[in-house]
């Protein structure tokens, strides 16, 4: 499995406090683990939104999306809820 991040992502991440950058970073190594091992951490919130498109949970707020293609995994935005559902309504 290969694992990319978008320039989105990163603009995304880049304004969070250092709080919420850490929980962003612990649910995507949660999300390799399952991914690499099967093992499913409680609390990470792995849900398919639309087409090849899915989301974790870092906690009750915010969300990353992802994109899942074949052994490519492509981390595209985090945000909250309605961020999440805005991006995939304009694609």
């Amino acid at each position: 499995m290969k694992y990319h991040t978008k320039p989105s992502f990163e603009r995304t991440i880049k304004g969070l406090h250092s709080e919420r950058r850490a929980k962003v970073k612990e649910a995507i190594q949660a999300l390799v683990i399952f991914f690499e091992t099967g093992q499913r951490t409680e609390g990470l919130g792995l849900k398919k939104l639309k087409r090849e498109f899915w989301e974790i949970r870092t906690d009750l707020r915010d969300r990353i999306l992802f994109r899942a293609r074949h052994d490519v995994i492509e981390f595209v935005l985090c945000g909250n809820h309605d961020e999440i559902r805005r991006y995939l309504k304009n694609i």
